[in-house]
């Protein structure tokens, strides 16, 4: 007897991902990030306009910058640990009310006690340098996987947008306000930061406290195994020290030299900076949909692509290919950053995502000023020549050799076919 199989039911087609743009929990954390990122650029300039009037000295800029900087550095380890151990929504609050209040004591401290001054440069460094784990960790939590890519890219151009608008909105104010006005506005933008997201209701839930946890020193300790865990991890922090530490640090020293030696003008700097920052935001909006099939190696060759800027400063070029050089590295470390924060969120425990998000900020943000250090008395010992072409060097090198390393290919432990 032959029976006729009953047809079976067609499973109903799963809706499309919904946009992050509709997402208002997400577009708090970005209204946050974006409230923060004003504040952070917006407080050099802010305290270079002191200097201007007088209120503080050159010296006196350069021990508050260091103080905000030693403080971020202590609090972003700290904070990556907090925010593995407690809300990650918590700790974005309390690190940027501490920012916050260290804002009226910049402006009590201005003209009057460079010891008072300096404490607070150390709060608010620290609290800047809490948040920005729990952020990354937040995202993760707050925007479900196939999302993150365009997450980050929004992220990202919110960063990159601050670094135009927060000096340029400070420069607009300047002319109606004080600077100790301006330096309280800058405490309520990280009120805006502390209290604008949301508690993250999505992908990644929040952290269980269990009894008996072990200290910071141990749970520090654990996000470093973690790390270890992904070499290609191990390896893009190898090509981010390098391309930071020496292809940025020569760069930064090298351009304002050249600008006024080479093009006598100020312009060439101003233009290159710009372009730039041009670029990243560029390569942002390209990376939010892009999805190359090795995006690990695709991601190496955007950092390499930084090497062009200080090649560009080595020749006698026009000007116009200083600038364009620039925007292409702009492009370039936007196509590593936005792949690399997202790997990170995916492949990572999301127990300890918050530790290795610190390592990555730790390691980046604190060798950037050992390289601005050692930069500076190497062009006066060799020249300014033979230190861009070995800066040059290191920064198309060391990514192609990290882009070798087992996982890279893919920023994953596992090939995509595997994970599916």
């Amino acid at each position: 007897m032959v029976t006729t199989p009953l047809p079976t039911e067609a499973k109903p087609a799963s809706p499309p991902p919904r946009s992050i743009l509709r997402d208002a929990a997400f577009l708090r954390l970005w209204a946050g990030t974006t409230a923060s990122g004003l504040a952070t650029w917006a407080l050099p300039f802010v305290l270079g306009l002191a200097v201007l009037h007088r209120d503080l000295g050159a010296a006196g800029l350069g021990l508050v910058l260091a103080a905000r900087t030693a403080g971020f550095l202590v609090a972003v380890a700290v904070g990556g640990v907090l925010a593995d151990r407690h809300s990650r929504r918590a700790v974005v609050l309390w690190s940027a009310l501490a920012a916050a209040a260290a804002a009226p004591l910049l402006a009590a401290g201005l003209g009057r006690s460079l010891v008072l001054m300096t404490a607070a440069a150390v709060l608010a460094g620290a609290g800047q340098g809490a948040c920005r784990p729990a952020f990354q960790a937040l995202t993760a939590e707050t925007v479900a996987p196939e999302g993150r890519q365009r997450a980050n890219a929004a992220m990202t151009l919110a960063v990159r947008s601050s670094t135009l608008a927060g000096p340029a909105l400070a420069s607009l104010l300047a002319a109606f306000l004080d600077t100790r006005t301006l330096l309280l506005g800058i405490g309520l933008l990280w009120l805006v930061a502390a209290l604008v997201p949301a508690r993250a209701a999505g992908a990644g839930g929040v952290p269980v406290v269990p009894a008996g946890r072990p200290g910071f020193r141990t749970e520090f300790a654990d996000g470093i195994r973690e790390a270890r865990r992904h070499p290609w991890f191990l390896a893009g922090l190898a090509a981010l020290v390098a391309v930071i530490a020496l292809g940025y640090s020569a760069t930064s020293v090298a351009l304002p030299l050249i600008s006024r030696d080479r093009y006598g003008s100020e312009w060439v700097l101003a233009a290159a900076t710009t372009a730039y920052t041009v670029g990243a935001l560029g390569g942002a909006l390209l990376v939010a949909r892009w999805r190359p099939r090795s995006q690990g190696w695709a991601a190496f060759a955007g950092l390499a692509a930084y090497g062009v800027a200080p090649l560009s400063l080595m020749l006698p070029v026009h000007p116009l290919a200083v600038v364009a050089a620039y925007a292409v590295a702009g492009v370039g470390i936007e196509l590593f950053n936005v792949p690399w924060f997202t790997a990170t969120q995916r492949e990572v425990a999301p127990d300890k995502l918050a530790r290795v998000s610190s390592l990555d900020f730790l390691v980046s943000y604190g060798l950037a000023p050992a390289g601005l250090a050692l930069i500076a008395p190497a062009i006066g010992a060799f020249g300014v020549t033979p230190v861009l072409a070995a800066c040059a060097a290191a920064c198309f090198l060391v990514p192609a050799a990290a882009a070798l390393v087992p996982t890279a290919r893919h920023f994953a432990r596992r090939p995509p076919a595997a994970r599916d």
